[in-house]
C-alpha cells in the first residue's frame, strides 16, 4: 500500500484534516480501499463523530491492490505531516512485518534539493484498535445552509466568551445564533442573502442547542474548505460537511443538547 500528495493545497489540507480529526480522536482506523480512504470515528463522549471520504483520484498516487486497516496514534501523525515543508511530498506506506510489530512509513521528501530543506523518514507504529463502522442513514432535514467557513469560524470564537452552548433559531425570515453565561450575552443575525445557500421546511421555526466546545475545537477550521454546509432537524444530529475536492469529503454529525426537563 503506497499513496503520494504532491499538490501543495491537498498536502496543506491532509495536514488540516488530521489536526481537526485528532481534536476527536487520539487513535483512529484507516480503511484503505481501493477506490478510496476511509475513515470514521467519534469523540470518548459520543458525542460527535466524523466520516471522511477520500477518493483515490484525490491523491496524486494511490496504490493499493487489496482493502487494508490500520491503526494509529493522530497526535504523531499529525506532529509529522506537520513538520514538512512546502517543497516535501508526502508518501505513506504500509511496511511489512518487522518481527512482531507492524508500522507505516511517512517520507517527506523533495524531488530537487533545495538548501536549507531536509528529507525526512518515519516510522509509526500500528496499534490495536477495534471500531465498529456506523451506517448513516438518509435524512430529510428541517434546514440547509451554506456559509463562508472564515466568517462563522469568527463568530463561534467569539461566542465562546460569552457560553458554553449555540442556539441555532432559524425560520424562512431569519437566523440567529445566541449563547449566553455568567459573563453575558451574545447574539448574532445572520441575513438569509448573506449565506450562499438556504433552505427550510415552509413554516418552520427551528430552535436547536448545541455544545459551543465542540463545534469550535472539533467542527470549524476555514483550512479545509473556503465553505461549510451545515444541516440540522429537531429529531436528527446536525451534520457539518467540507466538501474537498475530487467528490471527497469530511462530515461532522454532533447530537443536539437536550434542555433540562426535558
Amino acid at each position: 500500500m503506497k499513496i503520494v500528495i504532491r499538490n501543495k493545497l491537498k498536502k496543506d489540507l491532509f495536514v488540516a484534516l488530521f489536526q481537526t480529526i485528532k481534536n476527536c480522536s487520539s487513535v483512529v482506523n484507516i480503511i484503505f480501499q481501493m477506490e478510496r480512504i476511509h475513515i470514521q470515528g467519534m469523540d470518548k463522549s459520543h458525542i460527535c463523530m466524523f466520516d471522511l471520504s477520500l477518493l483515490n483520484k484525490w491523491f496524486d498516487e494511490y496504490d493499493v491492490s487489496q482493502e487494508t486497516n490500520i491503526s494509529f496514534n493522530t497526535g504523531i501523525f499529525h506532529t509529522i505531516l506537520n513538520s514538512k515543508q512546502d517543497s516535501n511530498d508526502i508518501i505513506i506506506q504500509k511496511d511489512h512485518v518487522d518481527g512482531s510489530e507492524e508500522t507505516i512509513s511517512i517520507e517527506l521528501i523533495s524531488q530537487e534539493h533545495s538548501k536549507g530543506e531536509f528529507n525526512k523518514y518515519f516510522k509509526v507504529p500500528l496499534v490495536d484498535y477495534e471500531y465498529e463502522l456506523m451506517t448513516i442513514p438518509p435524512v430529510e432535514y428541517d434546514a440547509e445552509f451554506t456559509i463562508a467557513s472564515k466568517k462563522i469560524c469568527e463568530i463561534v470564537t467569539q461566542m465562546t466568551v460569552f457560553g458554553n452552548d449555540i442556539q441555532i433559531q432559524c425560520s424562512e425570515e431569519k437566523m440567529d445564533l445566541v449563547t449566553s453565561g455568567i459573563t453575558g450575552e451574545m447574539k448574532v443575525n445572520i441575513p438569509i442573502e448573506d449565506l450562499t445557500e438556504f433552505s427550510i421546511v415552509e413554516g418552520a421555526q427551528i430552535i436547536l442547542n448545541y455544545s459551543l466546545s465542540y463545534i469550535c475545537k472539533m467542527c470549524l477550521t476555514n483550512k479545509l474548505s473556503s465553505e461549510i454546509y451545515f444541516y440540522i432537524s429537531e429529531n436528527s444530529p446536525m451534520k457539518i460537511k467540507y466538501e474537498l475536492g475530487c467528490e471527497s469529503y469530511l462530515e461532522f454529525y454532533i447530537a443536539p443538547k437536550i434542555k433540562d426537563g426535558e
